[in-house]
C-alpha cells in the first residue's frame, strides 16, 4: 500500500516557498545578467559601443539564429527577456507553493496575477 506523504506544519511550508523563491530569483538574475554580459562582449568585440544601439523591434523567432550565430543582439534580447520573465515565473512558484500547503485564497490570487500578466502579454502582442 502506499503511503501518502503528511503535508508540512504551516510554518515549515512556507520557509520551503521562501527557499524556492530565493533560488529562482538568484538563478534567473544570475542568467541573465551572464547573457546580457555575453551580449556586451559580442558587442565589444566587434567594435560597437552599447550606447550606440538602435534595435529593430523584438523577433522573438530570430533570437535562435542571432545566438547560433553569434550576434549580440540575440544575447540581449534573450537577457532581458529572462529578466522580465522572472517577476511571473516568481508567482508561478508561489501558486504551486500555495496550492500544496493548502493556502487556497492565495493560491487563487497567484492564479489571478498570472492570468492579468497572460492576458497582458496576449494583448499587446496582437497589438489591442
Amino acid at each position: 500500500m502506499i503511503r501518502q506523504a503528511e503535508p508540512l506544519p504551516l510554518a515549515d511550508a512556507r520557509e520551503n516557498l521562501d527557499r524556492a523563491i530565493a533560488r529562482l530569483l538568484v538563478a534567473a538574475t544570475l542568467t541573465s545578467v551572464g547573457i546580457l554580459a555575453i551580449g556586451v562582449i559580442l558587442l565589444i568585440a566587434r567594435g560597437t559601443s552599447p550606447l550606440d544601439l538602435s534595435f529593430e523591434r523584438l523577433d522573438v523567432a530570430r533570437i535562435p539564429a542571432d545566438l547560433a550565430g553569434l550576434r549580440a543582439e540575440g544575447f540581449l534580447w534573450l537577457g532581458l527577456m529572462v529578466i522580465v520573465a522572472t517577476p511571473a515565473a516568481r508567482v508561478g512558484v508561489s501558486l504551486v507553493g500555495y496550492a500544496r500547503g493548502g493556502e487556497r485564497s492565495m493560491a487563487l490570487i497567484s492564479a489571478a496575477i498570472l492570468t492579468i500578466i497572460g492576458a497582458s502579454i496576449l494583448l499587446s502582442s496582437s497589438g489591442g
